[in-house]
């Protein structure tokens, strides 16, 4: 028995529910991240807009997800990179040719048309 499942016994019906809704959130969080195409960014919140869900919540699940996922093309509304991977992200955002000045993305040349 997975440890979701374990729960899903445990749990109220209603509970089973939210469970399976969330992991189902988290795949299509990730899911959306991986169609940034190379060369652009979205935001926490482009990604949240067309899951359904809070920016937060994409911003947690990313942080979650073992860098499977192309984290590096995920911003703040501003343009600004999270601080703690500002060196990293700004390092695979040059080799994909945006530049991130002050640790910014014009978000107006490089962010992406997402669904």
């Amino acid at each position: 028995m997975t440890c979701a499942s374990t729960l899903a016994v445990r749990l109220p019906t209603s509970y089973r529910c939210a469970v399976a809704t969330m992991a189902e959130l988290a795949d299509s969080i990730l899911l959306a991240a991986d169609t940034i195409p190379s060369g652009s960014v979205s935001t926490y919140g482009d990604i949240a807009r067309i899951v359904g869900c809070g920016p937060r919540l994409v911003a947690r699940v990313m942080s979650t997800s073992g860098g499977d996922v192309c984290w590096w093309r995920v911003v703040h509304a501003d343009g600004t990179i999270t601080p703690q991977l500002l060196a990293e992200a700004s390092a695979r955002l040059a080799e994909e040719g945006v530049p991130t000045p002050g640790g910014r993305v014009n978000l107006t040349r490089y962010r992406a048309e997402l669904g």
